[in-house]
């Protein structure tokens, strides 16, 4: 078939606590691709926290194979610096509440692609066995905790968790968070001093300044809540700098696999870490909290993963370069169901190669879901 010859339905919607906006647009938007004349019996959903994953790649692949493919986005599509996790998981309840009743669609399976991953976890863990506590400041909305649960659940080269893949991430070196080029030249990955090939002593230092600097940025961040409030004043933004700095990305003997190294989703990582480009580069300090803390967020995957009962598949392609073998392996082990399977295939983060990568892997889901729907 041709691009776009699969139907593509746009779907627009409001959710409990999001209302269309003054100039008319609802908060909650994506499209819906099916077989052409079908109703499908079997629906996908695929959400992130930031990315549009409205034309996900996956959408005309799935279709094309009978089955429905909701590319969702919530409120915080494009507007990451605002995000909150209870809203964020009443936008997805408005999409899969939609599919079911509006679709006719009997099952739902849930999609955790990339980042998406630890937050389609927390919303089947939120539908399943309500837990989900109010960030910090907030009050937890009712509507957070009538949620439908998806039917099975599906990660695809999925990070561990927000907080968990920006601390991997995270550059320990900058020594001052307002100067972004700031460097403790002993923490130092991009100096050759210390590698690549990494010490296990440097390692064991780099990683515990790791976990040290989200540690610093949530205290700084409770902190100054309690001063704004203090004022009178709700809540501040601000930047967050030096995000491409894993050792993996230079050291091809950590977490071995087919990736090439030297190189992250944004190039050369060293370039990429002394530029603007990067997750997290902007937040309030309660979206630092409800997404990126490692002691208050609630976008830790394995908590989430642990409640999740209903049948799963892991999949991870060997040459991705900023989700790794270890990341799959966790995930799977961290799963509830005791129908949980682990698959591993060739390919990059968004199965661009090799030639055929997309339809092996909707190939793959399709097989997996079919013996259970």
């Amino acid at each position: 078939m041709t691009a776009h010859s699969i139907p593509r339905d746009f779907v627009s919607l409001e959710s409990a606590t999001g209302r269309r906006n003054g100039a008319g647009f609802m908060p909650c938007q994506g499209l819906y691709y099916h077989p052409a004349g079908q109703r499908p019996r079997v629906a996908f959903i695929a959400t992130h926290y930031n990315v549009d994953f409205s034309e996900h790649y996956l959408g005309e692949y799935l279709a094309r194979r009978g089955y429905g493919f909701l590319g969702w986005n919530t409120r915080f599509r494009g507007a990451e610096a605002f995000f909150i996790l209870e809203h964020a998981l009443i936008d997805i309840g408005a999409g899969v509440e939609w599919l079911k009743t509006v679709a006719g669609v009997e099952q739902v399976v849930l999609i955790g692609n990339s980042g998406g991953g630890s937050l389609m976890a927390a919303y089947q863990s939120q539908a399943t066995t309500p837990n989900i506590r109010a960030t910090r400041g907030l009050r937890l909305p009712d509507a957070v905790n009538a949620l439908i649960p998806g039917d099975l659940y599906v990660s695809l080269n999925a990070h561990a968790g927000r907080p968990e893949v920006l601390t991997d991430w995270f550059d320990p070196a900058i020594t001052d968070e307002q100067d972004p080029v700031s460097v403790d030249p002993e923490l130092d990955m991009f100096d050759p001093r210390h590698g690549p090939p990494y010490s296990a002593d440097f390692l064991t230092r780099y990683r515990a300044a790791q976990v040290a600097r989200n540690e610093r940025i949530t205290d700084w961040a409770i902190a100054e809540l309690a001063r704004l409030d203090a004022l009178g004043f709700q809540d501040r933004a601000f930047n967050l700098y030096r995000t491409w700095a894993d050792p993996r990305l230079l050291d091809g003997t950590l977490d071995p696999s087919d990736r090439p190294v030297g190189v992250c989703y944004a190039g050369d990582p060293r370039s990429a870490n002394y530029s603007p480009r990067g997750i997290g580069l902007t937040n309030t300090c309660r979206t630092w909290l409800s997404m990126w803390s490692l002691r208050e967020s609630q976008c830790r995957g394995a908590p989430h993963l642990g409640r999740i009962r209903v049948p799963s598949l892991v999949i991870q392609s060997t040459a991705d370069t900023g989700v790794f073998p270890s990341d799959a392996r966790g995930i799977h082990a961290a799963l509830g169901a005791a129908d949980k399977t682990l698959e591993f295939m060739g390919g990059d983060h968004y199965l661009t190669s090799p030639d055929g990568a997309r339809d092996e892997v909707a190939d793959r889901i399709v097989a997996w879901v079919h013996t259970r729907c």
